[in-house]
């Protein structure tokens, strides 16, 4: 009796041993392929198979359990979830496609995910090109990133190229913003470095002596020259008020 988008969000909630038990008490549930296609795509956004043409007999249902089982092996082993997607015609054998999968699906462990890309350096530039930072303060765009692409917990060669493809993008959806700034993508390099370090600065517990907003100006610029100081100033104040940009 409810509308079916209002349907679709509340059995979404649900896993799929939980929505096989509901079809098995209530038939129709079980038998509604508009509702089974709807939480295959309200959960995964994109898959190859939804582009091609299905075959007959086709089960939105069978494809919900099929990209579910797949998911928990991505989970557990990431190449072999990658495998089995492929091996039952869910995704196709391409960077794009696969960034696409991984952008708009919700099940994929993060730290799995991290090790993934770490080995696909090919899927994680399209992965990259995939976000759009236009009109987005630089605190709130890496915030946005980091959402679909977590930071590793250390510092090292995987960060670092994380941040360069970051700050190439954000420059590039951002083309007034770097005119009118002086911005390029090494001084957004630097930039990034610094909200990291001022954010780890600012919610760690066990750093005493928090830096101050001048100080924070004082050692961007530095590093930064051509960055205006109510530029760094703002990016400081973005910190203080709403927090940490990788978390």
């Amino acid at each position: 009796m409810l509308p079916p988008e209002l349907g679709i969000t509340i059995l979404s909630y649900l896993n799929a041993t939980d929505l096989c038990l509901a079809g098995c008490v209530w038939q129709d549930l079980g038998n509604d392929e508009y509702l089974w296609q709807g939480l295959c795509k309200s959960t995964w956004g994109h898959c190859s198979i939804y582009n091609k043409r299905l075959p007959a007999g086709f089960s939105y249902r069978r494809l919900y359990l099929q990209l579910d089982e797949g998911s928990l092996t991505f989970n557990a082993n990431p190449q072999e979830g990658i495998g089995y997607f492929m091996s039952k015609g869910i995704l196709m054998d391409h960077p794009t496609e696969l960034a696409k999968f991984i952008f708009y699906t919700r099940r994929l462990n993060w730290k799995m995910l991290r090790i993934y890309l770490d080995e696909r350096r090919d899927v994680l530039d399209e992965l990259v090109t995939l976000h759009n930072f236009s009109n987005q303060f630089l605190p709130n765009a890496l915030r946005d990133f980091f959402r679909h692409i977590h930071a590793p917990e250390e510092r090292g060669e995987y960060l670092e190229t994380l941040i360069t493809k970051f700050s190439h993008r954000f420059c590039t959806c951002n083309p007034g913003l770097v005119h009118d700034l002086g911005l390029s993508p090494d001084a957004v390099y630097v930039l990034c470095y610094s909200l990291i370090l001022l954010s780890i600065d600012l919610t760690s517990p066990h750093v005493k002596n928090k830096m101050s907003k001048r100080e924070f100006i004082r050692n961007t610029r530095r590093a930064a020259h051509n960055v205006s100081e109510d530029f760094v100033g703002h990016l400081y104040d973005n910190i203080y008020l709403i927090g940490h940009v990788a978390a």
